[in-house]
């Protein structure tokens, strides 16, 4: 919590109560949120799943600087993975695999994890490798092309094999579950009825909280520096004795890992994955969370994401009824209206907050100290 506010660090108890406060409202949000619907509950751990996809491209784009248009990519490669091992699509359509697993393949979640975050890793290796000397536009035209790649890959694989199903993408894919604990099911804990979509929530909530504690410790390595020196100066980086090169390839890896538990984790909480789940426009909205929120900066990040998952929600439901009781009928769509107001509010953060609605601290000031050192050059 004092990573998120600094000014807490002086006091102990402080911090405490400020944890205490915010793991309170955490764990009660689903119930308040429930009253007006479980589509809302949904959307909070839909925001929960951006967290995860933010702070793997904050890796890349905010910590070591490499501009990245083709993250969704690993989102697609995390999603598909778990897709093709929990449901009845390769048994269906591969006769040695049903043989192999007469019972169908339903892998576990300590299985799904590593692993979809190992795969992921592994093409973010791939893509990584031959941009290491491309910067700027060209890095973020080469990304985009990758991106595209895969989703096109996976649009087309349904023959001569059909290993994605193409288009028409894949069904039945098994929920998550604890052995017989099943989050597609209505839970009594405590004597307390949990809804399917409030668990998935709790657990979104626990896998978004590692991954923030995850990029907390990152940050703060010297891996986390040496990321930050390439961003600054990538010839003085090298020049005090950084492999620039592993470490670029580092960034790419580590931020996909986030991508790609975060892909398997969409997939079973959907049921369903397809290739138009993962377009371009996907990769700019997450581009657009860590901008928004503050490049580099995780809190910010963390807001940037949850703004822009919940607000496309708030607008599904408020626009149409404010028309209709203004003008009796519906002028502008929802989802009109949402690239529209995602595009003016880009540019007045370029304009009024280019650094973003929660900015990184300036190097060397501390936050709460801010207005010490103020004074001091004042004086």
């Amino acid at each position: 919590m004092s990573d998120f506010f600094p000014r807490l660090r002086n006091s102990r108890t402080a911090v405490w109560a400020a944890t205490a406060l915010v793991a309170a409202v955490l764990v009660l949000l689903p119930f308040v949120f429930g009253q007006m619907g479980n589509a809302w509950v949904r959307a909070l751990a839909f925001a929960l799943l951006y967290i995860m996809l933010a702070l793997g491209l904050n890796i890349v784009v905010g910590f070591a600087g490499l501009l990245d248009l083709g993250y969704i990519a690993f989102y697609a490669v995390g999603a598909y993975m778990y897709a093709l091992l929990a449901s009845p699509h390769l048994t269906a359509n591969f006769p040695w695999i049903a043989q192999t697993f007469p019972d169908g393949l339903h892998n576990s979640i300590w299985l799904v994890i590593p692993l979809g975050a190992g795969l992921a890793a592994a093409f973010g290796i791939l893509l990584g490798a031959p941009v290491l000397k491309l910067r700027g536009d060209y890095l973020a035209i080469v990304t985009l092309g990758f991106g595209e790649i895969i989703r096109i890959f996976l649009n087309n694989l349904n023959a001569p094999l059909n290993i994605t199903n193409g288009p028409q993408g894949i069904t039945l894919i098994d929920p998550i579950s604890f052995g017989a604990f099943s989050l597609a099911k209505t839970q009594s804990i405590l004597g307390i009825e949990l809804p399917s979509v409030h668990l998935y929530y709790y657990f979104f909530l626990i896998l978004a909280i590692v991954t923030i504690v995850i990029c907390i410790r990152l940050q703060d390595s010297r891996l986390g520096r040496a990321w930050m020196a390439i961003r600054e100066d990538e010839l003085a980086a090298k020049a005090m004795g950084i492999n620039v090169r592993n470490v670029k390839l580092l960034a790419f890896s580590l931020g996909a890992t986030f991508g790609g538990v975060a892909g398997a984790m969409f997939s079973a909480f959907q049921g369903f994955v397809s290739p138009e789940s993962f377009t371009l426009n996907e990769s700019i909205i997450v581009l657009a969370m860590i901008v928004l929120g503050g490049l580099g900066h995780i809190p910010g990040v963390v807001l940037g994401a949850i703004l822009l998952a919940i607000f496309p929600e708030l607008l599904r439901h408020t626009v149409g009824p404010v028309q209709n009781f203004l003008f009796g009928h519906v002028i502008v769509e929802a989802e009109v209206l949402r690239m529209m107001l995602y595009g003016l509010a880009m540019v007045l953060i370029m304009l009024y907050r280019p650094k973003g609605l929660w900015p990184a601290p300036e190097h060397g000031i501390n936050p709460s100290n801010r207005r010490v050192a103020g004074k001091a050059q004042a004086g």
